[in-house]
């Protein structure tokens, strides 16, 4: 089977400017990807180059010709101040399938009241937007990627600025919807640690440097020093690696600290 997206030796950039030189990755379908790094490494310049709104300098990005991909935002990107219904936003969804000046039918709208019972907030389709908490607003945000019937959810740090109850439930939701819808995934994150417990391979971006593999490969000792350019330990707390920086040891007139 062909690639959803198939990225062959692409220099990425903006004017006459390269981020990335010669990126070569696919994202097959039923994949679970988490495209990681720190601010400014490059992950949304390659996420415009997959979504399509960023040409490559070199090389190319090709997608395959029934790709539709359910883009989720980052929740600062939205404007939460327009009095709208949860429903009303989930709506905005089909607005490609229903055209330009059409109201949406009745399909339509049982539609997005399935696609929000598919994220488990059905209940709070008639209320305003702006009155939710933000794990709320964020699986509003994906019920309306999914009513639009994509093949690829692509969700934009989807936990920024989250408490961590609320970060483990959206990520164990987007977990489900891979494992129990078969979805395709792509997860943009710089939370290395969250992500990598739940993705199933690892984009890592650090510094216009690229690196692509399962999580056990990316998740070793050995790769992220090198990404990283600093040595860093990997461990387990109840099964869940956690990444940090680890001390290092210098003498100081004989003492070592």
């Amino acid at each position: 089977m062909a690639p959803l997206v198939t990225f062959d030796r692409a220099t990425l950039g903006y004017g006459r400017r390269a981020v990335l030189t010669d990126i070569s990755f696919e994202i097959p379908e039923g994949d679970f990807l988490g495209l990681v790094g720190p601010n400014g490494a490059g992950k949304t310049t390659i996420l415009r180059a997959l979504l399509g709104s960023l040409e490559p300098l070199g090389g190319s990005v090709t997608r395959a010709p029934t790709l539709r991909f359910g883009y989720v935002p980052q929740r600062d990107q939205v404007d939460y101040s327009f009095p709208l219904k949860v429903l009303d936003v989930v709506l905005m969804g089909r607005y490609d399938r229903i055209g330009l000046g059409r109201r949406p039918t009745d399909d339509d709208r049982r539609r997005a009241h399935q696609a929000l019972e598919h994220v488990g907030i059905d209940r709070l389709a008639d209320r305003a937007l702006a009155d939710l908490s933000g794990g709320q607003k964020q699986r509003t945000l994906i019920a309306r990627a999914l009513v639009g019937e994509p093949n690829v959810l692509v969700l934009d740090e989807p936990t920024n600025g989250m408490d961590l109850v609320a970060t483990t439930q959206i990520l164990g939701l987007v977990r489900e919807l891979h494992e129990r819808d078969g979805l395709t995934v792509l997860m943009v994150s710089h939370a290395l640690n969250e992500v990598s417990n739940y993705v199933e391979r690892i984009a890592l971006v650090v510094e216009g440097g690229f690196r692509i593999g399962t999580t056990d490969e990316i998740m070793t000792e050995q790769a992220l020093s090198q990404m990283y350019g600093i040595p860093v330990e990997v461990k387990s707390v109840e099964g869940h690696r956690i990444v940090v920086a680890r001390r290092r040891t210098i003498e100081v007139e004989g003492n070592r600290v």
